[in-house]
């Protein structure tokens, strides 16, 4: 589909600034109307990005977030995410920009509204010096868990609710946040009944993040959770490559950021979680083996040097080929 057949012409900055102007009418009809409008052309003529931006429509769009209607809610959170694609800063830097995702978030009128809005966060999750700021909210963290939580909310928003999550977790200093708001069982949960590949492979590279806090060992414990990342290890899963990679991450964060008991523990679990290591180092990708090389190396011990001295030898062979 392009342009064309949606109707949409080459848009003049005199247009586009008109139907801005229409956003701040008494009329719900014509704001409604022109915000469907102005969703059209943030998607399909990138051009008029920035005319939108300039002529002050994000503060009206955000306000559209708080619309019990869902055809306003729902073009309100695609129009900022389409925005956002030009320009974070003007979104970011909106008053109550936070508290009206917040509020969608919890209440979102549809799926869409639910998912755009997700993925609006994620957006602006992108960039780093967002990340501390939107962490804060614990009201959006919990939102976010909120989302994934409940077994109604349809796939799509739980993926996009996943990737805001995982862009929040990117700052260390969220992570005890996540796991405070009572995410470790809800992730672990959905990686145990979960049988989507995308979801499960997005669920992990969550908790392979926020297993990076000093928090973490103490609530995986309670879920079983390092169980869990060991068997996605096992070859006889089946697990995809990703989700190896994935778990690979988490124990390795759990090691840096815990104690010897950490380590003893991982330890005791035998050659079993070597051997899955060890397969990462020889398949996974770039980043994979290094991390997996990595997690071997803080592993060592007189138990399992053969097998540890094996690895490492697999993993100087596939770098050098």
């Amino acid at each position: 589909m392009d342009e064309s057949d949606l109707g949409i012409s080459p848009t003049s900055t005199t247009a586009v600034e008109t139907l801005v102007h229409k956003l701040s009418s008494v009329s719900e009809h014509t704001r409604t109307e022109s915000l469907c409008e102005l969703r059209l052309l943030s998607k399909y003529d990138p051009d008029t990005r920035p005319i939108i931006i300039s002529a002050g429509a994000i503060p009206y769009i955000s306000e559209s977030l708080y619309s019990p209607s869902s055809i306003s809610q729902e073009n309100a959170a695609a129009t900022l995410l389409n925005l956002s694609i030009h320009n974070r800063h003007p979104i970011m830097s909106t008053i109550g920009l936070l508290d009206a995702l917040s509020h969608a978030l919890r209440n979102p009128t549809s799926a869409s509204a639910a998912q755009s809005t997700s993925a609006l966060l994620f957006s602006l999750l992108m960039e780093d010096e967002y990340r501390p700021v939107i962490g804060s909210k614990r009201d959006i963290i919990y939102a976010l868990v909120d989302l994934i939580r409940n077994g109604r909310s349809h796939p799509r928003s739980v993926k996009d609710a996943l990737k805001a999550l995982f862009g929040i977790c990117l700052w260390k200093g969220n992570r005890g946040s996540v796991i405070e708001l009572g995410a470790v069982p809800v992730l672990f949960s959905l990686v145990m009944k979960d049988g989507r590949v995308g979801i499960v492979e997005d669920v992990t590279a969550v908790i392979g993040q926020i297993a990076g806090c000093e928090q973490a060992w103490e609530e995986f414990g309670k879920v079983s959770g390092v169980g869990v990342l060991v068997d996605l290890l096992d070859l006889s899963t089946g697990c995809s490559d990703r989700i190896k990679e994935n778990a690979v991450s988490g124990l390795l964060n759990l090691v840096e950021y815990g104690t010897e008991e950490v380590v003893e523990s991982l330890r005791s679990l035998g050659p079993g979680l070597v051997h899955g290591i060890s397969e990462v180092v020889k398949n996974g990708s770039v980043k994979g083996k290094s991390k997996a090389a990595a997690l071997l190396k803080m592993l060592d011990g007189a138990a399992h040097c053969d097998h540890l001295d094996s690895s490492f030898q697999s993993f100087q062979s596939v770098s050098s080929s």
